[in-house]
């Protein structure tokens, strides 16, 4: 399989939105990485939580625009619900993989509940800041799994057999192990980052 969808790339800030956009997500990673240092498959299951938010806020407000205006969406309500859809196939995954706590289950009941609604105010005020913050923790999120890879080749964690749902989902080989999963997972965070920084460029530029 090709994975040079996640090769290295960082979208330059050109306003002072994508400044503060930057600044956020360089917060939230401050947090992320002190709470679960190095506990990536941890740290996977409550990121994805939340990361499956914002294509879900994002598709919902899209598709009532839609209907306001009486006008075609140009696809994007179906992209980002699928990116939606394919952050939460990420946690069930996951899930598996770490088996939370009970303590990391109401963090995520928590993270969930204030992120939701931060970005769905967000979204209303500005969707194309909502999409560079999406873009910036999308590269975040694929510097983090290439991490976790790196950890797994060093033999700092074990590459366990992957979970069926995952070899279902990705259409894996029945062999496949940890190290596949993040691979695929990681494509997958890449495509959203193009997506999503797509998205607020073409805001930007409307």
């Amino acid at each position: 399989m090709d994975h040079t969808e996640s090769r290295p790339y960082h979208h330059q800030p050109e306003t002072i939105s994508d400044r503060i956009a930057l600044a956020i997500v360089k917060f939230m990673r401050f947090f992320a990485d002190a709470f679960f240092s190095g506990r990536y498959g941890h740290r996977a299951v409550v990121l994805e939580t939340v990361a499956a938010v914002p294509g879900m806020v994002g598709g919902a407000l899209q598709h009532l625009r839609s209907l306001r205006r009486m006008e075609d969406d140009d696809g994007w309500i179906s992209t980002l619900l699928d990116e939606a859809d394919n952050e939460r196939m990420h946690l069930l995954t996951f899930v598996q993989i770490a088996k939370p706590s009970w303590f990391e289950r109401v963090i995520i009941i928590i993270a969930q509940g204030v992120f939701y609604n931060l970005f769905f105010i967000l979204y209303l005020l500005s969707s194309r800041i909502a999409h560079r913050i999406v873009g910036y923790l999308e590269e975040e999120a694929v510097y983090s799994y290439t991490e976790y890879l790196a950890g797994i080749d060093s033999g700092k964690y074990e590459n366990v057999v992957a979970p069926q749902i995952a070899i279902d989902y990705w259409n894996l080989s029945q062999d496949a192990r940890l190290r596949d999963v993040v691979l695929v997972v990681r494509d997958d965070e890449a495509k959203h980052r193009d997506v999503n920084h797509d998205f607020a460029n073409q805001l930007q530029n409307a």
